[in-house]
């Protein structure tokens, strides 16, 4: 959608917004703040144009017909201006430690034995994570557990993806 050449970032999203308005479409952006960014002072030609590609898409957002869903892990990096045309702004918080239990328990692949040592309500307990990481675990550890010949989980490769998935966001185990 965005462009490194002036003028065409505005381009990209009309056609978008033009065949969604023929065809009664949902228009769902993920990871909007990149693409509907708060403004700046203007200090550079860069700036200028800048704030003129969101102040289009305020416009387009307010003339859209649609449904228009917007998806971001930083709503304070969305410009104002577009939170107020919102009708609604639902926050999913992180999974309690029952959800999160219930997490670890539904991505656990039915082909793999976990070992004894293997606790997920102790799991949930200790790690305060969302759902998509803790898929993330499952998958490291259930990929390091396949490469081996007794298929077996083990406690190391669950601890060693939780490592991964707290680095991601600069904590430690």
């Amino acid at each position: 959608m965005v462009s490194k050449y002036i003028g065409e970032t505005e381009k990209n999203p009309e056609k978008v917004f033009a065949r969604a308005e023929t065809k009664n479409w949902i228009l769902f952006f993920d990871e909007a703040d990149a693409l509907f960014g708060k403004r700046t002072n203007v200090q550079s030609a860069h700036d200028r144009f800048a704030n003129q590609e969101v102040s289009y898409l305020l416009q387009r957002v307010e003339d859209y017909p649609g449904l228009l869903i917007l998806a971001s892990n930083f709503k304070n990096n969305l410009d104002d201006a577009f939170l107020r045309r919102f009708h609604a702004i639902i926050h999913f918080p992180l999974p309690n430690e029952e959800e999160r239990r219930q997490l670890w328990e539904k991505s656990l692949p039915a082909s793999l034995q976990p070992s004894a040592d293997i606790d997920l309500r102790q799991l949930a307990g200790r790690f305060e994570l969302t759902g998509a990481a803790i898929l993330n675990v499952m998958q490291h550890a259930s990929l390091r557990a396949f490469s081996r010949a007794d298929g077996q989980l083990q406690l190391n490769d669950v601890l060693e993806g939780v490592r991964k998935e707290l680095g991601k966001e600069e904590k430690s185990l």
